[in-house]
């Protein structure tokens, strides 16, 4: 029952009466259980020691477990107590979560109950702690200004240090939002190259018919509407980067020509008969399964090839665990100043359903969750009911049937959905890997994961993809 790497919950228990303190840490399995029994004790106890949850009896001697509640809450107002009496009423229920407990249970104390409070008010006190010492934690990662500290941020930025000192192009993957620009700026400023330009271009955002004069600029009079030279992105990141944004949207009859000027270093404006030689470094960007595109024949194999020269993959915010929550703190911040509005921390309920939730839309919808919070708070905390409905709304289920109703059990589709979506956590985000474990083809995993997402954002779902042996015996060989 423990919540921290399986160490015991430790606990304080409070009763006059000795004899029912030592059932206590008799039967509390998963609980390392102190006891006193009187207040002044306790107290002490609570000074000196760092205990996860306190339990004490309504009617101690003196003042009594209420006047306990309040001088605990006073001292550490995220330690929880959790109230035990054998005279129970609504007023001293009231009276206790008034005075700051966190639970109110009745003797004769159920302890397979007891255990699942104590287990409970333990996680808000985890919760409590790293809420309040978010402000503390939050800082920029070195020049990258990535914030996170979590095992694929770390992974991730190792990596970025390496590519940076390096000159041949680079492949960003990841999925929309997850910051894949970031890393491009970070994989720039880190290298030899980052007193130059980073010059960015969406090729998505291009008019396929100016892509080409866009990249490569256009000689006067190249086209209608030509009327004087233009230089392209190429050589406007002279000296510096060239960020492809978006590459997989890039048309096919011009992949030839940012093939060419790849391996040669040279591009010719549009109308011009004149090669230009260019000196920057190129860095694309895609959330698409290049690879599949290159089967399908919408992106050339070679150009594929030279570009993923080095690659990185930017994990999703789902794989980031308590990065979430320092990256909500951060923006938090960012948006109570600019706002001008005296909000501080994050309510633990809305903390752990921001760890639940999936964020489909990565950071950029983390960021937009938490700009409508603070927009809507009236406090210096933000809640639950300040965010986004889908998110409130968001419950986590794992892959277990404990219902005999038929009208709670889920479709087999949902059950994969779900295990395909744990394993893949389990594994850091690593897809190849992922695909093993699951005895799928690794294009088999990735339409899968395209389809799941595109259904966490309401899209229309696609049609069904072709039966599983036949995708995984297409794509065995890319395992």
């Amino acid at each position: 029952m423990s919540t921290r790497d399986e160490a015991p919950i430790r606990v304080l228990a409070v009763d006059d009466d000795v004899r029912f303190c030592e059932l206590l840490a008799d039967t509390l399995t998963g609980c390392s259980v102190a006891t006193v029994t009187n207040e002044a004790d306790a107290l002490a106890r609570v000074q000196a020691f760092d205990f996860d949850v306190v339990l004490t009896d309504l009617n101690l001697g003196g003042p009594g477990g209420i006047a306990l509640c309040q001088r605990i809450a006073q001292r550490d107002p995220d330690l929880p107590v959790i109230v035990i009496t054998a005279f129970g009423s609504i007023d001293t229920a009231v009276a206790a979560m008034r005075a700051g407990a966190y639970d109110f249970v009745m003797k004769p104390v159920e302890i397979d109950a007891l255990r699942f409070t104590i287990q409970r008010a333990a996680g808000v006190r985890a919760l409590r702690r790293e809420v309040r010492l978010l402000r503390e934690r939050v800082t920029l990662q070195g020049a990258t200004g990535f914030i996170g500290d979590s095992a694929p941020t770390r992974r991730m930025l190792e990596r970025i240090a390496r590519l940076a000192i390096a000159d041949a192009p680079v492949l960003v993957r990841g999925e929309s939002g997850a910051g894949k620009e970031l890393v491009a700026r970070a994989i720039h400023s880190q290298s030899r190259r980052g007193e130059g330009p980073l010059v960015a271009v969406n090729v998505a955002a291009l008019p396929p018919s100016l892509v080409e004069a866009e990249l490569f600029g256009h000689a006067k009079g190249a086209f209608t509407g030509a009327n004087e030279r233009r230089t392209g992105l190429f050589l406007r990141a002279q000296g510096g980067t060239l960020l492809l944004d978006e590459i997989g949207e890039l048309p096919l009859d011009l992949q030839p020509k940012l093939l060419r000027a790849l391996e040669e270093h040279v591009v010719r404006p549009v109308g011009d008969d004149e090669d230009v030689p260019f000196d920057a470094r190129i860095i694309a960007a895609t959330n698409r399964d290049l690879e599949a595109a290159v089967e399908a024949g919408t992106f050339r194999e070679d150009l594929y090839f030279r570009l993923s020269v080095l690659d990185v993959e930017v994990p999703p915010l789902r794989a980031r665990g308590r990065d979430i929550l320092l990256l909500a703190q951060h923006f938090l911040q960012r948006f109570a100043s600019a706002a001008g509005k005296d909000v501080r921390s994050i309510a633990p309920d809305l903390a752990q359903r921001l760890l639940d939730y999936p964020w489909p839309g990565n950071v950029r919808e983390l960021r937009n969750a938490v700009e409508r919070a603070v927009t809507l708070s009236d406090g210096t905390t933000l809640q639950i009911t300040d965010v986004p409905q889908r998110i409130r709304n968001y419950a986590r289920s794992d892959v277990l049937v404990v219902s005999h109703n038929p009208s709670e059990l889920v479709t087999l589709e949902i059950v994969e959905q779900r295990y395909i979506l744990r394993v893949l956590e389990a594994v850091g985000e690593n897809k190849t890997l992922a695909a093993k474990v699951l005895g799928l083809g690794r294009k088999t995993l990735y339409r899968k994961l395209e389809r799941y997402a595109a259904m966490a954002r309401g899209e229309r779902r696609p049609a069904p993809a072709r039966p599983p042996a036949e995708d995984d015996a297409d794509d065995d060989e890319s395992q």
